[in-house]
């Protein structure tokens, strides 16, 4: 039998930070349905910057009126099957995202989640080989909050 590395543990919901763009501490929802991590990010505009494509967006976390003005590589344009069934194009960044103690480079999608509890969705190709859920649990890479057993939000 092949000796597995010990990969650390996620709950349902994490806090997360995007570094490099400035989020921090972002609350996410863990969705090993969903392929693509997605973040809620208004497109305001393309540009390039040193000969790479770069897109500015803002994220606005309206329970404290706050709007943060964003900048990301872009990667991409793609059709991505939403919930629902539907296909919605949207931009694909690429930046540093941290759970816990591991950091790697993510593709985040940007998309209006403004009807969706948490701001940000990490799908399992951000997972993949790097973490395992248990969704019995939440916080449990969240040393600033207390762990928590079981699903109320």
């Amino acid at each position: 039998m092949t000796r597995r590395k010990e990969l650390p543990v996620v709950g349902w919901r994490e806090l997360v930070h995007l570094p490099e763009i400035g989020l921090h501490a972002m609350p996410a929802k863990i969705d090993t349905g969903a392929r693509t991590s997605s973040l809620h990010g208004t497109v305001l505009e393309e540009f390039e910057r040193d000969g790479q494509r770069m897109v500015r967006f803002a994220v606005d976390f309206e329970q404290q009126h706050v709007r943060q003005v964003c900048e990301a590589v872009h990667v991409d344009v793609r059709g991505i099957t939403s919930s629902n069934g539907g296909t919605q194009y949207r931009y694909v960044i690429k930046t540093p995202l941290r759970i816990g103690d591991t950091e790697f480079r993510a593709e985040i999608s940007l998309a209006d989640r403004s009807d969706m509890k948490f701001p940000m969705l990490i799908g399992r190709s951000s997972l993949r080989r790097r973490f395992v859920v248990d969704s019995g649990y939440s916080w449990l890479q969240t040393p600033e909050k207390k762990v928590q057993k079981g699903h109320k939000p």
